[in-house]
């Protein structure tokens, strides 16, 4: 394993790091970023397993603290508390929720859309071939996340209404696949890896995928606002630290399974997968990618499934200097 990860410590360190003139942040700066992660935040735990981020901000005397979430709401809740800096890539749908709920952070980075990485499955024995049938039957899925918008969306593809035509179980992934297993729902909405995985292990079939259903699945990584004003040396490293690991996972993508496997306690196989639908592609969020989140605000507003409204411009974006 260690000669594994020092492949890509030294594929990911050949190109220079940006370093602010190789000098400690600027004045009022932090000398530690603490970042949230949960499963599916694919290029952090990779950036975590290597140490590149840690090189990388060594000549701005900034340390990395790594924080472990199950689920994407909570992290972007705990940059409003100040608890955390950086919350890893979360789904579309995931700061809407934050907003709605009086979270202060800032759009700092945007995954170019993967629709194909989330998708409605049922158990491989299951009936189940469409969306239009799923009137009158049970569907797990994740309270705010991207899958949560997928399952609206693509039940009105059909005429289906979220709110009266399905039963619906807000459960997180081990739990919903549990759920599905032994039949207590009937649908599993979901995210790769937890897509691939129960696809492999148990056979299940996917229904629905966003790019059947027109959902984008375009991924966030917020920042606490007042850590982003303090810090802009640490932002411009992140941003091209993400930038590179991303490219490397597209450009390899056996090595880069067999890397971030063990780190996420998968087999290659379904990592392969996962790693396939996903985009990778980082760079600063643009306001076409915000035009979208106000769509996918106002349908959830429109259903009552949000807190109350909200005008996604009025979240800062980071201008990438």
């Amino acid at each position: 394993m260690k000669k594994v990860v020092g492949f890509l410590m030294l594929s990911l360190l050949a190109a220079p790091l940006v370093s602010a003139g190789g000098t400690k942040e600027s004045a009022g700066g932090d000398t530690k970023l603490r970042i949230g992660f949960q499963k599916s935040s694919s290029l952090l735990i990779l950036l975590k397993g290597a140490g590149t981020l840690e090189k990388a901000l060594e000549p701005l005397g900034v340390t990395v603290e790594w924080n472990e979430f199950t689920s994407g709401l909570p992290m972007v809740e705990a940059l409003n508390t100040g608890a955390l800096d950086l919350s890893a890539d979360v789904a579309d749908t995931v700061p809407l929720f934050a907003q709605a709920a009086g979270a202060e952070f800032t759009y700092f980075l945007e995954e170019k859309p993967s629709p194909t990485a989330e998708g409605i499955v049922v158990a491989k024995g299951s009936s189940i071939n469409s969306l239009s049938e799923l009137k009158g039957k049970k569907l797990a899925v994740a309270k705010a996340s991207g899958a949560h918008y997928l399952t609206v969306a693509a039940l009105n593809t059909v005429s289906l209404d979220f709110n009266k035509d399905i039963e619906v179980s807000y459960l997180q992934p081990a739990d919903a696949r549990t759920a599905l297993e032994s039949g207590n729902v009937d649908a599993w909405a979901t995210w790769d890896p937890y897509l691939a995985t129960v696809q492999v292990q148990s056979g299940a079939r996917i229904i629905a995928d966003g790019a059947a259903v027109g959902v984008s699945y375009t991924r966030f990584y917020p920042i606490a606002s007042a850590y982003a004003k303090r810090n802009p040396g640490v932002l411009k490293i992140l941003a091209e630290e993400l930038t590179k690991i991303g490219k490397w996972v597209k450009d390899n993508p056996d090595e880069a399974a067999r890397v971030h496997a063990p780190l996420v306690g998968l087999n290659e196989e379904t990592v392969k997968i996962a790693n396939n639908r996903r985009s990778y592609a980082v760079s600063p969020v643009e306001r076409s990618a915000l035009v979208e989140q106000q769509k996918i605000a106002d349908l959830f507003i429109a259903g009552g499934l949000l807190a109350k409204p909200i005008t996604v411009s009025e979240v800062p974006v980071w201008d990438g200097k």
